[in-house]
């Protein structure tokens, strides 16, 4: 049975055909009887909803993340939303890191036309160019990844990001940002951990700007996307790491590989999601379905956060009870040498007129936001710790 292409450009086979044309006949003779005054021509019915004939676009996206991973749930989260925002004229086939590209080659297969669009996050591309660490793991000035965030979009962010990717670099993609990370933890370490002087000669997993603050407190930095973060640990390549959160640590079996799990640090305290299209793929779209993929990254930002409480909190409770994993706070002394690195560092990228640019522009955002922020914040642990007393270990 073969298909042929009516006039609307949709297809239909021999069948179809001729039931399409049995609708159509019957719907003239009702429109000839109306037009004698014998019957009268059926009226639509309010509130039914229109019929899209049209071919869906689809768009190919990968992640950074493995199937498995919860990031690549909050990635399904956002192209759930654009499918249903755009009443299904525009789909996403989301596809898991490796499918076509390395996890830290996603942008380069963005800006190739390989794939139309991609969820990661800057620092992966930090091998490109160091400012990309900036839009999401820079220095720490008293800001939430909440205060970074709305920088990005309030703040003057996302114009020095667009400087950064198309006018410095050449890059033929558009980005937005999405779903401000809780503060990541120091990590995962096979034996415990109290001050600075400890971590010297640590070999140590993270990754962007994060690598310089540990390497001035001593340790040597291999940068590795997650699925390699385990089999590392196992052939004494690293013997310390951090990735993101407790369930994307249990995912990849952090717990099977060390036992002493260190929550805050300052290397990585104000991530968002990256997400990144294409420029001429993008551009081509119109513009109703441009904006549902712009502020379809709003919606799963507010998903995601709702999602991360719920599992990040649930996973770290299953890491304690069902795996002995030793839970503590990073101790004040590492804090406070973190930040000390962080002086180090900030001079010598401030020596690139484009960091300085941005690294001033970010400070004067945090020096007038977190000043409300903190000032108006109460003590939220004062009351945990009335509610619930003897958990919190600060």
């Amino acid at each position: 049975m073969s298909d042929k292409k009516e006039d609307t450009g949709v297809e239909v086979s021999d069948n179809g055909r001729r039931k399409f044309l049995k609708v159509a006949a019957a719907g003239a003779g009702a429109a000839a009887l109306a037009a004698c005054g014998k019957e009268e021509a059926p009226k639509p019915v309010a509130g039914a909803p229109a019929v899209n004939t049209n071919k869906p676009i689809t768009l190919k996206m990968q992640t950074s993340w493995g199937a498995s991973n919860i990031w690549q749930g909050f990635a399904k989260d956002y192209c759930d939303r654009v499918e249903r925002m755009s009443g299904g004229r525009l789909k996403i086939d989301l596809l898991p890191s490796g499918a076509v590209v390395k996890a830290f080659q996603v942008m380069d297969a963005v800006n190739d036309g390989v794939i139309d669009c991609a969820h990661s996050v800057p620092v992966y591309w930090y091998g490109k160019n160091k400012a990309a660490s900036l839009f999401g793991t820079g220095p720490v000035f008293g800001g939430s990844a909440t205060t970074m965030l709305s920088w990005f979009y309030a703040g003057g962010g996302q114009e020095l990001y667009r400087e950064l990717t198309q006018d410095i670099m050449g890059l033929n993609v558009v980005g937005f940002m999405g779903f401000p990370m809780f503060a990541q933890p120091f990590g995962w370490f096979k034996k415990p951990v109290n001050t600075a002087a400890e971590l010297k000669g640590f070999k140590y997993r993270t990754v962007g700007l994060a690598a310089d603050v540990m390497n001035k407190m001593g340790m040597s930095v291999a940068q590795l996307p997650g699925g390699e973060i385990v089999p590392a640990m196992e052939k004494g390549v690293i013997d310390a790491f951090e990735f993101n959160n407790p369930s994307s640590d249990m995912d990849f079996g952090a717990h099977d590989v060390a036992k002493n799990y260190y929550l805050s640090s300052y290397h990585q305290a104000s991530e968002s999601f990256e997400f990144i299209f294409n420029k001429d793929t993008f551009n081509d779209l119109p513009d109703d379905l441009k904006g549902i993929l712009q502020y379809g990254v709003e919606a799963a930002s507010t998903a995601n956060t709702a999602r991360a409480m719920n599992e990040y909190s649930a996973d770290l409770e299953a890491l304690q009870k069902d795996h002995g994993v030793k839970v503590e706070r990073t101790s004040k002394d590492i804090l406070d040498a973190q930040l000390k690195a962080w002086d180090e560092i900030i001079p010598t990228l401030e020596a690139d007129p484009f960091m300085k640019k941005t690294i001033q522009s970010q400070r004067e955002w945090v020096e007038r936001v977190a000043y409300y922020e903190l000032m108006n914040a109460p003590d939220y642990a004062l009351a945990y710790n009335h509610y619930f007393p003897g958990k919190l270990k600060l």
